[in-house]
């Protein structure tokens, strides 16, 4: 204090004296002009601080602004404040909270070395290589690898009857009725197969999911195909002329040929491929290796496969399987067997704490195991097969409503459901309600299917999930909720219902399937 009082008053004696010093003679005075030089350095200086990054200006600019014009106003007490909120009020205008997302970022990675530290520790190294190659080879999957093979004949008796309906061979009606026959007998055959012989479980889980989506993409082929059939029958109504093919009519794509021109109208046009000539196999088989759901006569395609991407993709899908398979053998397995006995105990404060250590690791397999699949094995499959349409998942992290976080993770799921359940249901005069609760209870059954038929007993904990995400959706949907809060709900129903319904499962399997204490760490 005393510094700066003195400094204070020898400036103002300086300046007083500024206008006496003879011409000529050295100024050693601190005088005006000298004041007035440093202000022109120090101002010099805060226009350089100017020049830096915009991020940095704008973290700056709330501390340096009253200061700049506030300081030589003329007034006595030289005055610094003003009105203003603090930065962490919303108030505020500020955003940039950078070093605290480093700081969240650095607490969640040493949070998670403890825990991994604390793992090896408490069970030794469990990550095996040698055992994932097992799981592949292993002899009881056999019956599961006779499943995959045995689809192709659903897949030859769909393109069949396309093709007899496109002669005029079969009327509509059988045509339908064959149709479901064969879909229904698609349905139930794993079914059968799984109860029938013992397949291993990895094995039984791929098959289901194969015959799953193969259910779903031979829907699409059969409803786009008889859309193009009404189309083309209506146009030789029409016109009083036999055309030769069609176009399909698409509402959520853009149909494109080989060479790039992207049309989808019900007319002849020069350079795509028409109904009926889209029946063949080479275009059924396009159909089922494309990473979509959804049937088009004209994919759009890019010109040519890039080989960069299709490396760097190639390169993700290796490293992230390796690293999703060892979180499950080493964390995720141990912490799940761990933890049946506080769930056949019904031990509810240690039923929560256990879920609450399963969320961990499982929620980062799941979010792994979310980039392995939506972005690098489906652009590795989209590349291969020039297919264009690379939009496979939406800002889903974002969401703060139930129903808008199902509409942007699966895009392809979301997309046929649209396009082939809800859409339909709504052009036939029913309620958009009732659309959507259509949708999300074929979308449990399925879920249900998958699980419970693996692990070969019936159970109703995926269908109940997914169920209860109706009323959910209800209350996200509220004015109130939307924003902060919904985007929260969602991220906790995320986070902890799927390990609540994993250790559901895990213990009615081990219910009806006692293992020995020995073999818990076992994949």
């Amino acid at each position: 204090f005393f510094f700066f009082f003195f400094f204070e008053r020898a400036r103002d004696y300086g300046n007083q004296k500024i206008n006496i010093v003879p011409a000529g003679q050295k100024n050693n005075a601190p005088g005006a002009a000298r004041v007035v030089a440093r202000r022109m350095a120090v101002r010099g200086r805060r226009s350089k601080r100017g020049s830096r990054s915009p991020e940095h200006q704008n973290a700056t600019a709330v501390q340096e602004e009253p200061e700049n014009k506030l300081e030589g106003k003329g007034r006595p007490d030289r005055p610094i404040h003003r009105v203003r909120d603090s930065l962490l009020s919303s108030t505020s205008g500020f955003q940039n909270y950078r070093g605290l997302l480093n700081d969240c970022i650095l607490l969640l990675v040493l949070s998670n070395a403890r825990n991994i530290i604390s793992n090896v520790l408490k069970y030794g190294l469990l990550v095996n290589p040698l055992q994932w190659g097992r799981l592949a080879v292993d002899l009881n999957n056999v019956p599961s690898y006779w499943l995959l093979l045995g689809s192709s004949v659903f897949v030859l008796i769909a393109l069949k009857l396309e093709q007899a309906a496109s002669k005029g061979l079969v009327s509509q009606g059988v045509l339908l009725t064959l149709h479901t026959i064969n879909l229904i007998i698609l349905l139930t055959t794993p079914v059968v197969i799984v109860f029938t012989f013992d397949a291993g479980l990895v094995g039984r889980f791929c098959a289901l999911g194969w015959y799953t989506v193969l259910l779903m993409k031979l829907v699409s082929y059969i409803q786009v195909n008889s859309w193009c059939r009404r189309t083309s029958l209506k146009n030789k109504k029409t016109d009083g002329a036999n055309t030769d093919s069609v176009g399909a009519n698409t509402d959520d794509s853009i149909g494109a040929n080989t060479d790039g021109v992207s049309a989808n109208t019900g007319e002849n046009t020069p350079g795509l491929v028409m109904y009926p000539n889209n029946l063949n196999v080479k275009d059924m088989v396009y159909f089922l290796a494309a990473p979509t759901l959804c049937y088009e006569l004209n994919f759009p395609r890019i010109p040519q496969i890039r080989k960069i991407f299709l490396l760097r993709r190639t390169l993700e899908a290796v490293f992230l399987i390796n690293v999703v398979l060892a979180i499950v053998q080493q964390w995720l397995v141990p912490t799940a067997f761990n933890s049946l006995k506080p769930f056949k105990e019904m031990d509810y404060p240690l039923m929560v704490e256990r879920i609450l250590i399963l969320a961990g690791p499982n929620h980062l397999m799941w979010l792994l195991t979310f980039y392995f699949f939506f972005h690098s094995y489906m652009n590795i499959l989209g590349e291969l097969l020039r297919f264009g349409d690379r939009q496979f998942y939406k800002d889903w992290w974002n969401s703060d409503t139930i129903r808008h976080f199902w509409s942007s993770w699966n895009i392809p799921v979301h997309r046929f459901a649209l396009r082939h359940i809800y859409t339909p249901i709504v052009e036939l005069g029913y309620s958009q309600t009732v659309a959507v609760i259509t949708v999300f209870l074929l979308s449990a059954f399925f879920h249900e299917y998958v699980v419970s038929i693996s692990l070969r007993m019936v159970r109703t904990w995926a269908f109940v999930a997914m169920v209860s995400q109706v009323p959910l959706g209800i209350l996200t949907s509220l004015s109130f909720m939307r924003g902060q809060i919904g985007n929260v709900v969602v991220w906790i129903s995320i986070v902890l219902g799927q390990p609540t319904a994993i250790m559901m499962y895990l213990h009615d399997y081990y219910w009806f399937h006692p293992i020995p204490s020995n073999n818990a760490t076992v994949v």
